[in-house]
């Protein structure tokens, strides 16, 4: 249904009507609901991408194939069903990415800054991790005998999807050499620690964060000299050393660059450790394409090593680094951000069928980005607003943010963006508050889903029930009394009274 519209078909009626009527046949059809078992399960995270976002990276998606933009469709537009999820956390009405990765992987809502544990335990105060823990989704596939598997742009061990594997109440805690002394000798253990000990044998770990992994002043492979690089572990750790030694002789392969990770036959390696860089993987716009993966390149690999399980998957992919162009101001980085992600999406769909596995895409939160200024059709979504601001005579451009590094002002005024080159990647887009780093936004985001039981993602939902539907649809974790069938479809009327009961108690208890 993507269309390059032309100003002759636009003037036409007919080129409307027709376009809704095959719309509108596409959705009587799903009418028939899915109600097949999830093998497999597929959760796309763009971090930060909040409504706006989306919509901007459409017309972005769009202007790249040199068309208008606005009527092009993102492969996530394409999913049948559509929700919207409440990102807030226990503690915060505007949400950080650890405390709403709980919601979403753990099905628990949580305090901000803290991962894979409930709202009674406190940021920063390791006595209060014990007893508080709470298991994620991906845990309880992998309980179930599903392979599971990790894919970031951002460090493995940051907020998203730390919450997969690690309890703690800090998210910063990256290794022992980001914590407090005293955290560590209660007890508390770090999340790169975590990775590795928490859930045995995760199958598929893939992202940046390298130098979490090694003791403390070690040179890394591939910045030799750079001291920012070195390893940061206080105990001396090496984690990857470990990790190879204890996957001996069980297909297991760990790789730091694109070379070695596309050398890989998929069909012989059952767990694979991919760490790419020292911290997060570069901006998809600054990639350097010899030695740093794709997104869409590591879920491809990520996919085929997953699926030979007879019994199916569980994959958490993260396009993490969407939040750090919008927390930098730099509106062209996230963009192209969440384009890679959208690529991702449609190439795990064609590895994939509708028919065994539900795939969902949503974001943790939004961002305080936006465009606007009543730009006309086809106007670049990196471009000026048309008219000039009717109160210091200034041009503006359509995209802005509410705070974030972008204010500056030069002789009392506003910066003239004409004297700028707008466009450029790294360009700060302007803000109305000076900050040194852009905020989060705190509304709603969408959640876009389809495969066996998507249509259970249908309204307004509290963040923390996704995980909870996914579950169901594989019939893993706390809902299986629908399972009972051989045949492969599910009983959804058998269940729905203890699914009552169990979402009536999270009300109670959020």
């Amino acid at each position: 249904e993507t269309y390059l519209l032309s100003t002759s078909f636009a003037k036409d009626p007919l080129f409307w009507n027709t376009w809704a009527q095959r719309t509108l046949k596409n959705a009587l059809i799903l009418q028939k609901l899915n109600q097949n078992t999830a093998k497999n399960l597929i959760l796309f995270l763009g971090d930060g991408m909040g409504i706006p976002t989306v919509t901007a990276a459409r017309i972005l998606k769009g202007q790249l194939s040199r068309q208008s933009g606005e009527e092009t469709q993102l492969e996530m537009d394409k999913f049948p069903f559509v929700a919207l999820s409440k990102t807030y956390n226990t503690n915060a009405q505007v949400a950080d990415s650890a405390g709403t990765a709980t919601a979403y992987l753990c099905g628990v809502k949580a305090n901000e800054g803290t991962v894979g544990v409930s709202a009674a335990a406190v940021r920063s105060q390791c006595n209060t991790t014990q007893g508080n823990e709470v298991t994620s989704i991906l845990r309880w596939a992998k309980e179930a005998g599903k392979s599971v598997g990790i894919v970031t742009t951002t460090r493995v061990n940051h907020a998203t999807p730390s919450a997969a594997y690690a309890h703690c109440v800090d998210r910063d805690w990256y290794s022992d050499g980001e914590m407090p002394a005293e955290a560590v000798q209660a007890g508390c253990k770090d999340i790169a620690r975590q990775l590795f000990e928490n859930i045995p044998n995760i199958d598929v770990i893939m992202g940046g964060g390298r130098k979490y992994m090694f003791p403390k002043n070690q040179s890394d492979v591939e910045y030799p000299g750079e001291k920012k690089h070195f390893g940061t572990r206080i105990d001396r750790r090496n984690l990857v050393e470990e990790w190879n030694n204890r996957m001996k002789n069980k297909n297991a392969y760990y790789v730091w660059n694109k070379k070695e990770l596309l050398s890989l036959n998929p069909n012989s390696v059952d767990y694979l450790l991919g760490l790419f860089e020292p911290g997060d993987l570069p901006y998809d716009l600054e990639r350097n394409n010899e030695t740093d993966p794709s997104l869409t390149e590591m879920v491809e690999v990520a996919i085929k090593i997953l699926k030979k399980n007879p019994s199916g998957f569980y994959l958490l992919v993260e396009g993490g680094r969407i939040d750090h162009g919008h927390h930098e101001g730099k509106a062209k980085q996230a963009l192209h951000e969440a384009v890679e992600m959208d690529r991702a999406i449609g190439h795990a769909g064609l590895m994939t069928s509708i028919y065994d596995t539900m795939t969902v895409v949503t974001a943790d939160h939004s961002h305080m980005f936006n465009f606007g200024g009543y730009t006309p059709r086809g106007n670049t979504i990196f471009g000026l607003a048309p008219m000039l601001s009717d109160v210091d005579q200034k041009p503006f451009t359509a995209i802005l943010y509410g705070n974030g590094p972008g204010f500056k002002v030069v002789n009392g005024l506003r910066e003239n963006v004409s004297t700028l080159d707008y466009e450029e990647n790294n360009y700060k887009a302007q803000s109305a508050v000076p900050l040194s780093m852009e905020t989060h936004g705190g509304e709603d985001v969408a959640v876009f889903a389809k495969g066996p039981m998507a249509h259970l993602l249908h309204g307004v939902h509290e963040q923390n029930y996704i995980p909870h539907v996914m579950a169901y649809a594989a019939c893993i974790g706390q809902n299986r009394d629908h399972c009972m069938s051989s045949s492969g479809a599910s009983s959804l009327s058998a269940a729905l009274p203890s699914l009552t009961a169990l979402l009536t108690l999270i009300r109670l208890f959020c």
